[in-house]
């Protein structure tokens, strides 16, 4: 019997609660991720392996969020939604749960393996079922609410789970979010709709769709971003207290106000990008370039340092909910292949920007990852304006 496709867009009433579970889900999902960066001595010691290994925990989740990312629309292609985005929800409370009993150190990377994959699924699907939730004029609003989950976690994981080790131990740091995967999963039942597999040009497969010109600018522009981002945002703290002369508790001040900032810029873009999308997709990376010009030149300046800064978060956090707005307008007919080809290379992006930018601060110093920042965050901004002007010339 041949597979029949819908469609046609699910509208329900209460879609703004089937977006709030998804930034729920999203919420855990980050604060998963990243909960290990502040519990690495912790686990090391109990589970007998050294830091650096524990630290692979972290790496190998990232590895397999690319790999889910390029195949899952194809793999779920006969799916209902509804079942998919519970089912990656669902892989995220096994993985808490296996990563917070992991007897040992194969077992502790199996649930990370898990998280990879639930990571991947999820954010390629995401922009995808928000597009069926509300309608076009909403999706950027949506986007950033979910995206909102994301910076909230990436704000509070690192120091609430270094508090709750100090307390009650990493397992139980870990195990924390569990109950609120569950309270995401029933919320994810109870509020999304059944929502029938769409058709796809691309039959899922995410390279396909870089032949066109359009979707090969975007998704450099894109992966341009996140590597100028994490070439110099990896190599924040020892550039505040070597270069900067900043505390400790300086830095974890900054830091948290950089979060908050970015909760803040995700809230602000979301009706920015109803009228401005290709406006901000090449003024964020461009302004993030002038803000790392202006942390070499103000170094000594302690005060516009920090400011600097938490105008970065405003901008850094909130640039996914520009992209995400660009892949629902310019690949609607292919939004499974297009979310799932923007998290590879936003993986592949935060990866090669930290390793390019690591290589730089061990050759030449600090200022090496600020320098390779701003040459890549202008190439992002140049490549968006070539997006934007293949855009114009396809609609006349």
């Amino acid at each position: 019997m041949a597979l029949t496709y819908d469609q046609r867009p699910v509208r329900i009433a209460g879609a703004w609660g089937a977006v709030s579970s998804m930034a729920l889900a999203a919420f855990v999902l980050i604060a998963s991720e990243f909960m290990p960066v502040s519990l690495l001595p912790l686990v090391a010691h109990d589970l007998a392996i050294t830091e650096g290994q524990t630290g692979q925990a972290i790496s190998i989740s990232g590895v397999f969020a690319v790999l889910t990312s390029l195949v899952v629309a194809h793999l779920t292609r006969r799916i209902d939604r509804r079942l998919v985005a519970s089912g990656f929800t669902s892989l995220l409370v096994v993985s808490g749960t296996i990563v917070a009993f992991a007897p040992n150190y194969p077992v502790l990377m199996l649930g990370r393996v898990m998280l990879g994959i639930a990571i991947g699924g999820f954010w390629s699907m995401s922009t995808s079922i928000v597009m069926r939730l509300v309608s076009e004029n909403e999706v950027p609003r949506a986007l950033a609410w979910i995206n909102g989950g994301n910076a909230l976690a990436a704000t509070i994981s690192a120091p609430l789970g270094s508090l709750l080790g100090a307390y009650v131990g990493w397992r139980s740091a870990f195990f924390l979010v569990v109950p609120i995967a569950l309270l995401a999963l029933v919320w994810q039942w109870i509020s999304l709709p059944p929502m029938r597999p769409r058709y796809q040009k691309s039959g899922g497969n995410v390279l396909r769709i870089l032949a066109r010109r359009q979707v090969l600018l975007g998704m450099a522009s894109t992966m341009f971003l996140f590597m100028g981002q994490f070439a110099l945002f990896t190599y924040l703290r020892p550039y505040l207290e070597t270069a900067g002369g900043f505390s400790i508790e300086a830095i974890s001040l900054v830091l948290l106000l950089m979060g908050l900032a970015g909760v803040l810029g995700t809230i602000a873009i979301g009706r920015a990008l109803r009228t401005r999308l290709f406006s901000l997709l090449i003024g964020i990376p461009a302004i993030m370039a002038l803000l790392s010009i202006g942390m070499v030149a103000l170094t000594s300046a302690s005060l516009l340092v920090a400011a600097l800064l938490v105008t970065w978060g405003f901008f850094g956090t909130a640039a996914p909910v520009g992209w995400g707005t660009w892949v629902s307008r310019h690949i609607s007919d292919d939004a499974e292949a297009g979310g799932g080809l923007s998290v590879a290379v936003i993986q592949l992006g935060i990866t090669a920007g930290a390793a390019g930018g690591g290589y730089l601060f061990d050759t030449i110093g600090w200022w090496g990852p600020f320098a390779l920042a701003t040459l890549i965050l202008a190439a992002s901004s140049i490549l968006a304006l070539a997006a934007m002007r293949n855009a114009r010339r396809n609609a006349v």
